[in-house]
């Protein structure tokens, strides 16, 4: 019988864990760079189809191929200088190091290469994008918030508190007439 009891508390632990780490998994919008395509939560990888390049969103570094291998740097090399990530086409991939697999997604991509027309985040009037703080509404999110959580807290503490308040002036009032007695 504990034996049961042991195998049913293992599998409802271990359920919940999992449910709480996908909640903190699903989503890196505070993360993905302001010229990143609106429509995710969560991104690894961008694949750049015009330069057949990689950007790592945890990391924020470029995947490349440099010679005879992949290099990654924080920024693209010079031979970029003049290719522009907002107006550039950007595949989501969600695949640990995606340019193992590079054939395959320069084939099917390659269509997508010259093509202007997705929506950047930096341009999203949709609040969930608000988080990052590169977005230009960023700093007003974060005063909007703020002002949220004041008035709530104002407005239920304040009230607690003069009630509390009024409460114990009331029992000190019947202790003190109960101590003249």
């Amino acid at each position: 019988m504990r034996f049961y009891f042991v195998l049913i508390a293992a599998l409802y632990f271990s359920c919940t864990l999992d449910a709480q780490v996908q909640i903190s998994v699903n989503s890196n919008l505070d993360r993905q760079p302001i010229w990143g395509p609106t429509g995710y939560d969560y991104v690894e990888y961008y694949y750049l189809p015009d330069i057949d390049a990689y950007y790592y969103v945890p990391q924020q570094r470029f995947y490349y191929y440099e010679g005879s291998k992949w290099i990654y740097k924080s920024s693209l090399p010079s031979l970029y200088h003049d290719y522009n990530l907002y107006s550039s086409y950007k595949i989501v991939v969600n695949e640990r190091e995606p340019w193992q697999n590079h054939k395959y997604y320069r084939e099917k991509y390659s269509s997508y290469k010259g093509r202007h027309d997705q929506q950047l985040i930096r341009d999203s009037r949709d609040s969930k994008y608000f988080v990052n703080k590169n977005h230009p509404e960023h700093n007003n999110w974060v005063k909007q918030q703020k002002n949220c959580n004041s008035n709530s807290n104002k407005g239920t503490n304040s009230k607690v508190g003069k009630k509390d308040d009024n409460q114990n002036n009331n029992r000190g009032k019947q202790n003190n007439s109960r101590n003249k007695k």
